[in-house]
C-alpha cells in the first residue's frame, strides 16, 4: 500500500511514519514545506518524495493519505482526499468542532471513501490491559485517567500552545481527545457531566481541564488534562467493587518511537490490582499503535464514526464551560 504524508511535525514524523513503515506499508511522498523538516525527511525516507502540497502528494498515486498537519488544515486536507477518492487517515482531533467533524463524515460518505481517526491511545497499554483486566475487580463504577504534565513556561514554538481554541489550540482537542476516546471504548457510551478549562499560565488557550463523564454502564470518568501540574496523578486508575486497577505512568510507545527502536522495546506498562493496603502487579497488555495501520491495511475500520461522532460533540459542549 502507498502511502502518502501531510505534515512532518510530531505527529507525522515520531508517530504516523514509523508506525506505516513497521506495518508493512511505503511511505512514498511526504508534504512539508519547512526547510529543516525537508532535510530530516529525505534521511529519514530517502525513497519518499518530498511534495510541497496535497495536490502533488496526490498526483504521485498513492492508496492513503494520512493527514497530520496543524489542526486547522485537517478538514481541507481530508477533503482533497476524498474529493480524490483516496481513504484517509486523520490525525486528531479530526476537526475543531462537531459539525464539522460531521460534515466531513457525510462528505466521505457521499464519496464512498474511507475516513479514519487517529484515535491512537485506544492501543495503549493501560487502556488495553484495563480491557483484559476489569473483571479481577468486580463491577467497576468510576474510572480517573490523566494526561498531566509540567511545563510551567509556555512554548512559543508550538503551535498547539500559541494557537487560540477556535483555531485547533489548547489541551481539550489536543489530549482530551485521547482520554474522552479511551473512556468510552472501555465503558460505552457517556454524556458529559461537568467540565472545567483552566488557563493558568496567561497563553491564548487552555492548559488544565477536567471532564466529567457519566456513561450508560454505570460508570463515571473523571478525565484530567494539564501542563501545569506540579504533582502527576497516576495514568489511569478504575475502581470496582473487588478491587482497583492501577497503572502510574505514561505508555512507553511514544518514547519508543522517539527513540527508534518501536518493534524492540518493551510496549507494555507496569499495572497493580489493589485491595486495600494488598497492592499486586499483574500481567500488562503491550501497547499496540502499529494495530491501527494494520487493520486497515486488511481493510477494516480501527476507529468508528460513531466514536468520533461522540468524542466531538463531547469536546463541544465542554468548551461552554470554559
Amino acid at each position: 500500500m502507498r502511502v502518502g504524508l501531510v505534515g512532518y511535525g510530531l505527529a507525522g514524523k515520531v508517530f504516523h511514519a514509523p508506525l506505516i513503515s513497521a506495518a508493512g506499508m511505503e511511505l512514498v511522498g511526504i508534504v512539508t514545506n519547512n526547510e529543516e523538516r525537508i532535510v530530516q525527511a529525505k534521511s529519514d525516507y530517502p525513497n519518499a518524495k518530498i511534495c510541497r502540497d496535497v495536490s502533488e502528494l496526490i498526483s504521485i498515486g498513492i492508496d492513503l493519505m494520512v493527514v497530520a498537519s496543524v489542526n486547522t488544515e485537517h478538514v481541507p486536507n481530508a477533503k482533497a482526499a476524498i474529493s480524490a477518492k483516496i481513504p484517509v487517515v486523520v490525525d486528531k482531533p479530526v476537526a475543531i468542532t462537531e459539525s464539522e467533524t460531521a460534515e466531513l463524515f457525510s462528505f466521505a460518505e457521499k464519496n464512498s471513501v474511507a475516513l479514519h481517526p487517529f484515535f491512537n491511545r485506544l492501543w495503549d497499554s493501560d487502556t488495553l490491559t484495563i480491557k483484559a483486566k476489569m473483571d479481577l475487580i468486580g463491577k467497576p463504577h468510576r474510572f480517573d485517567g490523566r494526561f498531566e504534565r509540567f511545563r510551567p513556561e509556555l512554548n512559543r514554538g508550538s503551535w498547539r500552545e500559541e494557537a487560540k481554541p477556535e483555531e485547533g489550540g489548547g489541551l481539550l482537542l489536543d489530549l482530551q481527545t485521547h482520554l474522552v476516546s479511551t473512556a468510552i471504548s472501555c465503558f460505552g457510551n457517556a454524556k458529559l457531566k461537568y467540565a472545567n478549562l483552566h488557563n493558568v499560565r496567561g497563553g491564548l488557550a487552555e492548559d488544565d481541564v477536567l471532564i466529567v463523564l457519566e456513561h450508560e454502564s454505570g460508570v463515571v470518568s473523571s478525565l484530567a488534562v494539564s501542563a501545569v501540574a506540579g504533582a502527576t496523578g497516576p495514568r489511569a486508575r478504575l475502581l470496582g467493587s473487588k478491587g482497583a486497577l492501577v497503572v502510574n505512568e505514561l505508555d512507553p510507545q511514544e518514547a519508543l518511537l522517539k527513540g527508534g527502536n518501536y518493534l524492540t522495546g518493551n510496549r507494555k506498562s507496569v499495572a497493580e490490582l489493589h485491595r486495600g493496603d494488598e497492592i499486586t502487579e499483574i500481567q500488562s497488555e503491550a501497547g499496540n499503535y502499529v494495530e491501527f495501520y494494520k487493520l486497515i491495511k486488511n481493510g477494516q475500520v480501527p476507529v468508528s464514526k460513531e466514536l468520533a461522532l461522540q468524542v466531538a460533540q463531547i469536546l463541544d459542549q465542554a468548551k461552554r464551560y470554559g
